[in-house]
């Protein structure tokens, strides 16, 4: 099957309010909820793989007043979330709908299950009323709602997305696997395909993303990382060149959106901070340049497609820090385009980045994560950079590849098959915390 550029970002690219794990795990509760007759909820379990478990564990939940856990996002979005949303199914939930979620939880009732050797991301959700029982699975995709059960009865409805395999990758499986097949020469002519609609597509996404950062900038939300880099610059600690900027934007719209702001981001590859990285580094830089703004808006569509490439072998949840690798490479490379560089300049993007960043862990989404978008983004900006100016890292460093394809394959062998203990390790290690 083939795709085009259009297919990618309507498949990897949406606005999503709040970290994607717990919005998930919101949207398994609000999707069984739709099912029941009555409304009066008495209890609520919930099933979960590791790295939704992980990611869900210590993040705010945006509308909460900085409220965090599995728990809590699963009773939220039994009380008011809107499924038909999808990641953005906790807009209307209100004061309400927080002390109602807030008072089952605290009544024991909100019960949520670590499914240890589960892989690939699954939900599992079953809401009770007195007389009803509503049943809900999101497997795959963070907002892909695979069954739906009302009274032990498959339920029709519309929320339900065709499910082609049975692993709630219909779409994207057939998606990744065409990706997968592309050399980056190919992946770079598709930006030849963007119309006037993608174009604008895209400008929302910095609209979106932007906002966040502006917002964290002024009122130095979650650790602050953003709004101190701004400060470091203003007392001449530090100065502000293209690397810095782009540090000072990304981390301070991931500084906002982990302290729980009520404010969407547009997402890429799954995942809201993948959005921030894979966006905007490359609006921070274009002040450096001299370059139009159509040009900026394709390279941003590009940062989005090499994310999608190298999440299609890495999976869409792991022990290594997607942002990182994934969003990084995608940034670089949409930098180095951006800059006028070829696709042997790309390459060599990709590869100094991957250099850099491939062992970064992802322990979980939490405010810190603001330090490790700060790192992808000025990372990002001095790979291209140093590949423009002909530094390159060579096939010979480690799990660095001949060609940038076989470097992002490598990741997603290091990630799906190296890094399993790795995963559980840093998982326990969390748990220990949490139940100490």
């Amino acid at each position: 099957m083939t795709f085009t550029v259009k297919d990618i970002l309507k498949i990897e690219v949406a606005p999503a309010l709040g970290c994607t794990e717990p919005v998930a795990i919101a949207l398994g509760a609000a999707a069984a909820v739709s099912l029941l007759p009555e409304k009066k909820i008495s209890e609520i379990e919930v099933w979960v793989d590791p790295n939704i478990y992980k990611n869900g564990l210590a993040v705010s939940i945006p509308g909460t007043g900085g409220l965090s856990g599995l728990k809590m996002a699963s009773a939220l979005g039994a009380f008011g979330g809107d499924p038909n949303l999808r990641l953005e199914v906790l807009e209307p939930i209100d004061d309400a709908a927080v002390a109602r979620a807030k008072e089952l939880v605290d009544a024991g009732q909100v019960k949520v299950n670590l499914l240890k050797d589960q892989r690939g991301l699954f939900i599992k959700t079953i809401v009770k009323t007195a007389s009803h029982t509503a049943e809900s699975e999101i497997k795959g995709l963070h907002d892909n709602i695979a069954r739906l059960i009302l009274d032990g009865q498959q339920a029709e409805n519309d929320l339900v997305v065709e499910d082609k395999d049975g692993h709630g990758k219909s779409a994207l499986g057939e998606l990744e696997a065409w990706l997968k097949e592309l050399k980056l020469e190919q992946l770079l002519e598709l930006l030849e395909e963007l119309d006037e609609d993608d174009l604008s597509f895209i400008e929302d996404g910095i609209t979106v993303n932007t906002r966040l950062a502006d917002y964290g900038l002024k009122h130095g939300s979650g650790i602050g990382v953003g709004k101190t880099l701004e400060r470091l610059v203003r007392q001449r600690l530090i100065k502000k060149d293209m690397i810095t900027a782009a540090r000072i934007l990304t981390s301070a719209a991931a500084d906002a959106r982990m302290s729980g702001v009520k404010m969407a981001a547009m997402s890429s590859a799954g995942s809201g901070n993948h959005g921030l990285t894979a966006i905007l580094p490359i609006v921070a830089i274009k002040d450096f340049i001299e370059v139009d703004y159509k040009t900026m808006l394709k390279a941003i569509g590009f940062s989005h497609i090499i994310t999608a490439y190298v999440k299609a072998y890495t999976g869409r949840l792991s022990a290594i820090c997607g942002c990182s690798v994934a969003a990084g490479a995608g940034a670089t490379a949409g930098i180095t385009y951006l800059m006028g560089g070829d696709k042997d300049h790309i390459a060599g993007a990709i590869k100094n980045l991957t250099e850099d960043l491939a062992g970064v862990i992802c322990d979980g989404a939490k405010a810190g994560c603001a330090l490790k978008l700060s790192t992808a983004a000025g990372t990002a900006v001095q790979a291209a950079l140093f590949s423009l100016q002909g530094v390159n890292v060579m096939a010979t460093d480690g799990i660095i590849g001949q060609s940038s394809e076989d470097t992002m394959k490598n990741i997603g062998t290091l990630t799906t098959e190296g890094m399993i203990e790795t995963d559980r390790t840093i998982l326990n290690i969390m748990l220990e915390k949490q139940f100490s």
